[in-house]
C-alpha cells in the first residue's frame, strides 16, 4: 500500500509518530519500525482498539477503528493523525469534493458562469475538446443553446461530466485543493479524473461511450425515491428480479430502479403502510438490473484503458468506502450496476477526513442537505454548493471560493 497524504507537514507529523511508535511499542512489548505493518509486528485486535483507544484519550475524535488497519504501518497512522489533527486549526480550511449525479443537469447549466468566468470557460472548453471526438457535438454549444436534449442520456453524461470537471479545476486554479473526493453515479468519472486516476482524455470517452450504451437500451425502465431503510428496500427488491436498490442517500432515502410494472407493484405494497413513492424523471433504470446489457460492451472499451490510482482520496460510492485499490476495468464495469452507496461514502469521509468543507461539485445543489444532516448542521463541515442552480454566476463562484479562503476576495472577507 503506497503511502498517503504526502502533504502533510513533515515536523507536525513527526511529532505524532514519536507518540505513536511509543504507545505500539508499549502493547507489543518490543520496538518497532515505523515502515513495517502494525500486523506484522505482531499488533492483534485487542490491541489495535486500545491503541484506538489512547488516540481518542490523546487527540479527540480523530480516527474510526478500521482506520488502524486501513493505514497499516505506524508512518501511514502518523501522517494520518496529523493530517486531521492540522485540519482542526483556526483559520485552516480542508474541502472535500463531491460531484453530483445524473438528475442534476438543466438546460443552460453554467453558462452564466461560461459567459463572465475566464477560468471556468477554458476549463470547459478545455473538457469540451476532449468529448467532442466521440460525441461529434460540443457540449459548450448544448449548454449555451437552453437545448433541453441535455436531458437524453447519451449527452446528459459527457456534459455533466464537463461541467464537473470544468467546476473543480476552476477551484483547483483559485488555490482550493480537494483534501478527498467523492462521486454520485456518473459524478464517479469527475472525481477520478481530479484525484488523478483518470486522464482527462480517458475519462471524456468513458463518459461518452456509457452514456451512449445506456441510451440505446430498451425502455420500461424507471426509478423511484422513497423513505425505508436499506433492510426494508432489500426485502421489497427480493421479490422482484428486475428491480434493485439504485441508491442509498441517507439513511430512510433510498432510490429502487428497474422495470416500471415491478416499480409500480412494490409502489403498491408501500401504498398499504402508508407510505408514499416519488417517480424520478429519467429516460432508463440506471443501477439496476436492466443496465446489465451494457456491461460487456463496456467491458471492451475498459480494456483498452489504462486507469490508475488516485492521488488524493477517492471515496468510493460502488464501495461505500475509502479505496486505494486501483481504479482499473473491474471497478468501472461493476459500477454500472452496482447500487450507489452515497451515504456509507459520505459519512466515511466526514468521520475519517474532518473536512472543515463540502463544496458539491455539480450544476445545482443536490446533495447539499444530505451531507449537512450526515455532518451535524451547524456543528459539522460548512457544506457549499459551487452552484446553486440555474441562476449561478460568476459572483456566486467568487463568493463559493471566498468561504474557501482563496481567490482575490479572501483577504476582504476572512470570515465568510
Amino acid at each position: 500500500m503506497q503511502e498517503q497524504f504526502p502533504g502533510a507537514q513533515e515536523d507536525f507529523a513527526v511529532a505524532h509518530r514519536e507518540w505513536l511508535t511509543e504507545r505500539v511499542t508499549h502493547y507489543l512489548g518490543h520496538p518497532v519500525e515505523d515502515s513495517v505493518p502494525l500486523t506484522e509486528e505482531g499488533l492483534d485486535s485487542v490491541a489495535a482498539l486500545s491503541l484506538y483507544g489512547d488516540i481518542e484519550e490523546e487527540f479527540g475524535s480523530l480516527i474510526e477503528p478500521e482506520d488502524i488497519w486501513a493505514f497499516p504501518t505506524v508512518r501511514q497512522l502518523a501522517n494520518v493523525l496529523a493530517m486531521r489533527d492540522a485540519g482542526r486549526g483556526a483559520g485552516q480550511v480542508r474541502a472535500a469534493f463531491v460531484f453530483t449525479g445524473q438528475g442534476s443537469q438543466h438546460p443552460g447549466m453554467t453558462s452564466g458562469l461560461y459567459l463572465n468566468s475566464t477560468g471556468y470557460r477554458t476549463f470547459l472548453d478545455e473538457a469540451d475538446a476532449a468529448i467532442r471526438p466521440w460525441t461529434k457535438e460540443s457540449m459548450v454549444e448544448l449548454i449555451l443553446s437552453d437545448d433541453p436534449r441535455i436531458h437524453r442520456t447519451a449527452l446528459t453524461q459527457p456534459a455533466l461530466f464537463a461541467v464537473e470537471y470544468a467546476l473543480a479545476r476552476t477551484l483547483e486554479e483559485a488555490g482550493v485543493r480537494p483534501a478527498a473526493v467523492l462521486g454520485h453515479g456518473v459524478g464517479e468519472f469527475a472525481a477520478a479524473t481530479i484525484a488523478g486516476a483518470l486522464t482527462l482524455a480517458d475519462a471524456a470517452k468513458l463518459v461518452s461511450m456509457r452514456g451512449a450504451f445506456m441510451q440505446y437500451l430498451p425502455p420500461g425502465g424507471g426509478m423511484m425515491a422513497v423513505c425505508i431503510t436499506p433492510y426494508e428496500a432489500a426485502e421489497l427488491v427480493s421479490a422482484e428480479p428486475d428491480v434493485g436498490i439504485s441508491a442509498i442517500n441517507a439513511a430512510k432515502a433510498i432510490v429502487l430502479s428497474g422495470d416500471r410494472t415491478a416499480l409500480h407493484r412494490i409502489e403498491a405494497r408501500l401504498a398499504e403502510r402508508g407510505i408514499r413513492c416519488r417517480h424520478l424523471a429519467v429516460s432508463h433504470a440506471f443501477h439496476s438490473p436492466l443496465m446489465a446489457p451494457v456491461v460487456p460492451k463496456f467491458e471492451a472499451v475498459l480494456r483498452k484503458m489504462p486507469g490508475g490510482t488516485a492521488q488524493v482520496p477517492f471515496y468510493s460510492t460502488v464501495y461505500g468506502r475509502l479505496t486505494t485499490e486501483p481504479l482499473y476495468a473491474p471497478y468501472w464495469a461493476e459500477q454500472i450496476t452496482a447500487p450507489v452507496r452515497f451515504a456509507d461514502a459520505a459519512r466515511s469521509l466526514l468521520a475519517q477526513q474532518a473536512p472543515t468543507h463540502v463544496v458539491e461539485i455539480g450544476p445545482q445543489a443536490v446533495l447539499t442537505p444530505y451531507l449537512r444532516r450526515m455532518g451535524g448542521g451547524l456543528r459539522g463541515p460548512a457544506c457549499i454548493p459551487v452552484c446553486q442552480g440555474p441562476a449561478s454566476d460568476a459572483v456566486d463562484l467568487a463568493g463559493v471560493i471566498s468561504a474557501l479562503d482563496a481567490g482575490p476576495l479572501a483577504a476582504a472577507l476572512p470570515g465568510a
